[in-house]
């Protein structure tokens, strides 16, 4: 009975000035939360408030043109999973190697080839050693997973190590999360602030939703939800809202145009799009598009950049009361586009009035005019204000000045593990996080092979949820992962060990699932020998997250004294926490303290031998109960099994109440003088 399938709430109450989640994960990975308080609020230096203009390095409104995710993120696969949005060709002898051997390795995993897996890895290598950072990034990428190469850190962080310096961005994510799991926050802070910077490049100027890569799995199974809800234009619900588009509903048009120009739900983003769709929906009288029409024209996104219907757009919905608008009439005024001059007091004005109907764009755009002193006397602690109010509403480039703030002590104090953390939830956006839109992609069409290698070179660059996915691949598809090992496919101890790794991995990021599933591996000896101080060590990992399987599964220890001291007491305030932190554990915490209660009381009867018994007797009870009992939900199973044992501790009682009688009548036969009776022989 000691495992039990629920789930902790998520429950943070905490009392302090500020507070402020950032990019909630999910109910399986607990959000990152900030704390700040006055003292972080104080600013020593003197800057906080001259004209001195040692940040400008920060400045949002400079003229540095947009570039293409391909700038961004140069060596990327996009040509292999995107080729109608790549234009460029390979050029130069080792980048078509490079990309020759990609696709051979995709393909490898896809068909289960082996032999194609091998010819991949000999030109990528060979690319490698002629110095083609892209093609070292990969190397170091087989290197560290142990791809048909012998697993070696130390080689995989020198290959990253020469990508990196080459450009490769993807390299720089994999050495920063190297250098932030080392806690080595000096050199990591530095590879995630440009790496945030070339994020914060790629957002839209007034607001881009923050897309979470999906969890495809929930606990142990598959989620099926959220994969429901991302097959993107195969999914039935997008192609009801397109049919009802194309018959002229306005608020369907608008929709679809936002699925193609945020790329919601699995639809790939399709500027020309959404931009026919976003004018459908106006000739029909549907005032929302306007203010992203604007948007469209601004950037050039799709269409020709025009600054002035960029501002005309924007005016027409600002009109109609969509105070969102006034951000990106504020950042023309203040870039002097589309507009007659620069005009820093009206940029003010409309970013106010945005701010004022409490839109996130309006506080962030008002701190940047006072941390850069435009059109207003420079004030960082003002700017930072903005930006924290910005950053409670989910707007991801206050995460990144509030980063730059911690990183040099201006407007925050310095605070390197701070500025790393937050960078790093910003730099994850970046466009490089479309390897999690193709790894969903493939694992939707059945492609498992392809969604585990997409998933693994996520996890190496140090996201969360793609080392849970890529784990949970590993272990909920067995062979079928077409898992890639030192000489061939992964054995199942290469399996088992590299899903520990990531589920390792995805647990010192506050996955809770995955510090659970570490405990239960070295607590059967699944993939390992079976190490129940271990197994104890991950428990109170997860414990520490406030998680009430943990909680449960180390009373369960204590009461057994596996890996932990035998002590009951301890057990049953394990217990207790488990139902406090979730009341769904009342069930299997009321059946453990009965245990408890018959194992104190009845300590040498045949109830707790019983009870003791059960997993030699039936290995798969434990499974059984979790299976049939928790997950269907079947209560009356469970309350036959309950009400058995209370009738055998009946049975037990009235047995011996029985003999406890007998004994009485029989002291009458015994000689009076005799008070005591003889000692066994």
């Amino acid at each position: 009975m000691r495992r039990r399938a629920f789930n902790s709430p998520n429950k943070l109450f905490i009392n302090a000035l500020l507070l402020f989640s950032l990019f909630p994960l999910s109910t399986i990975a607990r959000p990152f939360v900030l704390v700040l308080s006055k003292d972080d609020l104080e600013d020593n230096s003197s800057s906080s408030t001259t004209d001195d203009d040692s940040s400008t390095e920060w400045d949002e409104f400079g003229d540095s043109d947009n570039k293409s995710e391909d700038e961004l993120d140069p060596g990327s696969w996009r040509q292999i999973f995107e080729p109608d949005s790549v234009v460029s060709s390979p050029k130069g002898n080792n980048e078509a190697l490079y990309y020759s051997g990609v696709r051979k390795m995709i393909s490898a995993v896809t068909s289960g080839d082996y032999r194609l897996m091998e010819e991949a890895a000999s030109e990528i290598e060979a690319a490698a050693v002629d110095g083609f950072p892209h093609a070292q990034s990969a190397l170091g990428f087989l290197y560290g997973t142990g791809q048909l190469r012998e697993q070696n850190g130390a080689k995989a962080f020198l290959y990253h190590h020469f990508a990196s310096d080459g450009g490769n961005m993807q390299s720089k994510m994999a050495h920063a999360y190297t250098y932030f799991r080392q806690d080595m926050f000096d050199k990591a802070v530095k590879l995630y602030a440009e790496l945030a910077e070339a994020a914060v490049s790629s957002f839209l100027i007034s607001k881009d939703p923050v897309i979470e890569p999906v969890r495809i799995h929930s606990g142990a199974e598959e989620n099926k939800e959220a994969l429901r809800k991302s097959r993107g234009e195969d999914d039935e619900d997008f192609q009801i809202t397109e049919y009802q588009a194309q018959k002229g509903n306005a608020g369907a048009m608008y929709k679809i145009g936002i699925f193609y120009y945020f790329g919601l739900r699995g639809v790939r983003r399709d500027h020309a799009k959404a931009l026919s769709w976003f004018l459908k929906a106006v000739e029909k009288g549907e005032p929302r598009s306007m203010e992203l029409l604007g948007e469209i024209y601004a950037r050039g996104a799709g269409v020709e950049r025009n600054y002035t219907k960029a501002f005309e757009w924007l005016t027409l919905a600002s009109r109609q009361q969509h105070f969102s608008a006034y951000n990106g009439m504020g950042y023309l005024y203040v870039k002097g586009y589309g507009v007659e001059k620069k005009n820093y007091t009206k940029a003010k004005e409309y970013f106010e009035k945005a701010a004022d109907n409490e839109e996130a764009g309006g506080h962030y755009n008002l701190g940047v005019l006072y941390l850069k002193g435009i059109g207003v006397k420079r004030d960082v602690r003002t700017a930072c204000k903005y930006f924290i109010t910005a950053a409670n509403a989910g707007q991801p480039k206050a995460f990144y000045q509030l980063a730059k703030m911690f990183q040099t002590g201006i407007g925050l104090k310095k605070n390197l593990p701070m500025a790393t953390a937050l960078y790093k939830l910003v730099a994850e956006r970046g466009p490089w996080s479309s390897l999690s839109r193709w790894a969903l992609e493939s694992y939707l069409k059945g492609e498992v092979g392809k969604a585990y290698l997409l998933y693994s070179r996520m996890a190496e660059l140090g996201y969360e949820v793609a080392q849970s996915n890529a784990a949970w691949i590993l272990d909920k598809y067995g062979e079928r992962s077409m898992c890639m090992g030192e000489s061939g496919f992964c054995t199942d101890a290469e399996r088992h060990q590299r899903a520990h790794s990531l589920w390792w991995q995805a647990s010192e990021q506050g996955n809770e699932h995955a510090a659970l599933l570490i405990g239960d591996a070295y607590y059967y000896g699944r993939g390992t020998e079976r190490d129940y101080d271990r197994a104890a060590e991950a428990y109170m990992h997860a414990k520490s997250q406030s998680n009430a399987q943990a909680m449960f599964n180390l009373g369960y220890m204590h009461e057994h004294g596996h890996g932990l001291p035998l002590d009951l007491h301890l057990a049953k305030r394990y217990y207790d926490q488990a139902l406090e932190n979730d009341p769904a554990a009342k069930l299997p915490v009321t059946l453990a303290l009965m245990s408890l209660y018959i194992r104190k009381n009845y300590e040498n009867t045949f109830l707790v031998d019983m009870i003791d018994s059960l997993p030699g007797v039936y290995p798969k009870v434990e499974a059984w109960v979790e299976k049939v009992i928790m997950d269907e939900g079947n209560a009356t199973i469970l309350t036959l099994f309950v009400c058995l044992l209370t009738v055998l501790y009946l049975r037990e009682r009235q047995r011996r109440h029985a003999v406890a009688a007998v004994g009485d009548l029989a002291v009458p036969l015994q000689p009076n003088n005799e008070h005591e009776l003889p000692a066994p022989n």
